[in-house]
């Protein structure tokens, strides 16, 4: 755990500027961090009133080219769209969660402060995740290329049949699948779209990545995990009305039509997430999860 004071001089912070709940926490984070003597820069297309509170404005593609620390407040989506950001520049990102579930922006308003101040005095843990770069090959077209560090999906767009697809893993033949997509996830992205989907949690240090069919045809497709260097290859079969969009984080890569190949291999940096000392991924998976309700919430006490 770094002991270094005075850490991170220039803050940037983002949010969800059309949830009042976001602009509330931003108003109080720009005003703390002020007065903590930092320089404190926001998105110039945003138009929150901070006050009499000094902050400077930029476009937000430039905030991590200044900034020493992303501080992302919202939900889970927010902080994917703050590790685009922040991993090619190599800044770290720490959230405040204003959202429903919170598996990434782990500190919560109420402690908002405290937490903060903890970080600012390099009382912290630096968690590196690894991302994905998803590929969309088109014949006679330039390559679509996109980040992300939960997950990277094929889905059946605008059409009512099921999607016919190949997978290939490092260049060798896995499996023909017949369904509603698959979800390529990251360990981080373990519990997100993936875990609906009947794949495993995955403990973010690991070096994996799960591979989960979307409601798939047949009750044999399961899902599979890999090692996180493979390269995954997918190609859609000649079929009637197949078509296919890609997205990365939720946001559109574009559509996946016969001929086309989507290739989703490691992006070439991680992005470093900041948590609060204390922080215990178990604990909140039990929190998220709901898990341990009921008689038994914590372990049975030993005896001497």
């Amino acid at each position: 755990m770094p002991a270094a004071p005075e850490a991170f001089r220039i803050i940037a912070i983002i949010g969800n500027t059309r949830d009042s709940r976001v602009v509330e926490s931003l108003q109080v984070l720009a005003a703390h961090l002020h007065s903590r003597g930092r320089r404190v820069l926001v998105d110039a297309a945003t138009s929150v009133d901070y006050r009499d509170v000094t902050v400077e404005r930029l476009p937000e593609s430039d905030l991590c080219v200044t900034a020493d620390l992303l501080i992302a407040v919202g939900g889970d989506g927010s902080m994917l769209h703050a590790a685009r950001l922040a991993a090619p520049r190599g800044i770290p990102v720490l959230g405040i969660n204003r959202g429903r579930l919170g598996f990434l922006a782990d500190i919560s308003p109420a402690e908002l402060t405290t937490r903060v101040d903890e970080i600012l005095a390099g009382r912290y843990v630096s968690d590196q995740r690894a991302m994905l770069q998803a590929t969309l090959s088109s014949p006679g077209q330039p390559d679509r290329h996109c980040n992300g560090l939960n997950d990277v999906v094929l889905q059946k767009w605008q059409t009512g049949r099921i999607l016919d697809f190949e997978t290939y893993i490092d260049g060798r033949y896995v499996n023909t699948h017949g369904g509603d997509g698959v979800v390529i996830a990251t360990a981080t992205g373990s519990t997100a779209y993936a875990l609906s989907c009947g794949g495993p949690i995955l403990y973010p240090g690991l070096d994996a990545v799960v591979l989960a069919p979307i409601c798939p045809h047949t009750l044999s497709d399961r899902p599979i995990v890999v090692r996180s260097n493979a390269v995954i290859e997918i190609r859609l079969l000649d079929r009637p009305d197949s078509n296919g969009q890609v997205t990365c984080d939720g946001v559109s890569l574009g559509a996946l039509s016969q001929g086309d190949r989507l290739i989703v291999r490691p992006a070439p940096g991680n992005v470093t997430l900041l948590h609060p000392a204390d922080h215990d991924y178990y604990r909140t998976l039990r929190s998220k999860l709901r898990w341990g309700r009921g008689d038994r919430t914590a372990p049975y006490p030993t005896s001497e």
